[in-house]
């Protein structure tokens, strides 16, 4: 069976966000087993999996992207919609747009340092959304 929701994320700052409860919060009862993959639909902030304790984590990952993408850099050419719009797509692409997880006991089977991110590389990236589809 495939069951597949609709996820809207509140608007967040640029950075690395830990949102596995808010995913939980908006999905259906999971299956005892099963997989879900989240996609999410923007091409300036993406999704991974990482530490879920340390929050100098999240920190270190926004400096690191920031220093190897920096907003500005003379030789863009998609500079229309501002400074941090290719920076925040080729950021995108490096962390991608989706994560697969397996279910196991009606629960994710993340590990147990591991947490779902948003990769909001936008200043003001608005709202999020994100297709999560369920599969048992």
């Amino acid at each position: 069976m495939v069951t597949q929701v609709d996820i809207v994320l509140e608007e967040h700052k640029q950075g690395f966000h830990l949102i596995t409860d808010e995913i939980l919060h908006q999905l259906p009862p999971l299956p005892q087993v099963g997989q879900l993959t989240l996609f999410i639909k923007h091409t300036s902030a993406g999704l991974t999996i990482n530490e879920n304790a340390d929050p100098d984590v999240r920190t270190d990952l926004n400096t690191f992207f920031n220093k190897l993408v920096p907003e500005g850099t003379p030789w863009f050419n998609h500079t229309a919609e501002g400074m941090d719009d290719m920076p925040a797509h080729i950021k995108a692409t490096l962390t991608g747009f989706s994560v697969t997880i397996p279910i196991s006991n009606g629960r994710l089977a993340l590990g147990t340092w591991q947490g779902i991110y948003l990769c909001e590389f936008r200043h003001r990236g608005g709202n999020r959304k994100i297709v999560a589809t369920i599969i048992s």
